[in-house]
């Protein structure tokens, strides 16, 4: 297939474009490299990848890179509560306006495979599972913009969501403040964090098991088509506290200490069923214990601080 990837070269894009590549697609990626990584160099002599540097809200340069694809991969978003809090027109407009310019410009025969958050589950018991029937009810904009893009996405026909558990691994585009990654940096550099609402709970999922979640879409597509699917890992319903006591077991002098009194911004607290996506034949391997060894491996490759002299 040739598929159109927007936001290519981020945190997800950078690694699904190599997975795509590798079960031989044509990849078209765009991205305006709004953070200035280059986290796409390696792709760079693959014949059958092109880039595009240029904002996806942009409706002539859309409209050129739609042509001749079979389907689309919206990435490009503005993605975190804080991110979107920080700046919540650019916010709305690239999480929300510019799927509904996709969805104008591109062919009903164009599939689109759009990933958003569970984080739409908002602030369940952590006891109840949610599935995919469950009332979603954001609790922030970033959660909100991306349940309203996903609700038009699939109202538009010829499309499939994901709902992404919280990310966690390695990548070419690296995101420290993903709970996963973030609690295993503060392990291996400050050896200590402060976390408050310990027994919140989330569900979790390996980046590349994500990137092969879009593969079996793509594959599968004519009887997914049309539904969400929650994308996570079985056994990774876990609370910040069981979190970082697996982390303390591979980083023994990280010390953790559960305030008592404050709160965390984020109050998401659910634990999610995946059992839709299994039945459809995917099933997320990668375990957490293996994320936590790669992400201590990584990051003993940053070196030094830029403005830490240690």
């Amino acid at each position: 297939m040739k598929i159109l990837v927007t936001g290519a070269a981020g945190y997800l894009g950078s690694i699904l474009c190599e997975h795509l590549l590798d079960a031989g697609h044509e990849v078209q990626a765009l991205d305006s490299l709004y953070y200035g990584v280059h986290s796409l160099f390696h792709l760079a002599a693959h014949p059958q990848f092109g880039f595009t540097c240029a904002d996806a809200r942009d409706e002539a340069v859309m409209a050129g890179a739609l042509k001749g694809v079979d389907a689309i991969i919206p990435l490009a978003a503005l993605v975190g509560a804080p991110a979107c809090d920080r700046d919540p027109l650019f916010a709305s407009s690239v999480n929300l306006d510019a799927i509904r310019l996709l969805l104008r410009l591109r062919s009903k025969e164009q599939l689109v495979v759009y990933p958003t958050t569970n984080s739409g589950y908002g602030t369940q018991t952590g006891e109840m599972f949610c599935t995919e029937e469950t009332p979603l009810e954001p609790i922030s904009l970033y959660g909100r913009t991306k349940v309203d893009a996903e609700k038009a996405v699939l109202d538009a026909g010829n499309s499939v969501t994901l709902r992404l558990a919280t990310v966690f691994g390695m990548s070419p585009r690296m995101r420290l403040d993903l709970l996963v990654n973030h609690f295993t940096y503060a392990a291996l550099t400050d050896r200590y964090l402060v976390i408050f609402e310990k027994d919140f709970k989330r569900n979790y999922v390996h980046i590349r098991d994500v990137a092969d979640g879009f593969l079996h879409v793509l594959s599968n597509s004519k009887a997914m088509n049309g539904r969400p699917f929650n994308l996570g890992l079985d056994d990774a319903n876990l609370s910040k506290q069981e979190l970082a006591e697996k982390i303390q077991a591979y980083v023994p002098n990280f010390y953790v200490h559960f305030g008592e009194v404050g709160s965390d911004p984020d109050k998401r607290n659910y634990v999610v069923s995946n059992e839709r996506l299994r039945q459809a034949g995917f099933t997320a391997k990668r375990s957490l214990d293996d994320g936590i060894r790669e992400l201590i491996k990584g990051y003993r490759m940053l070196g030094r601080g830029q403005f830490k002299n240690i």
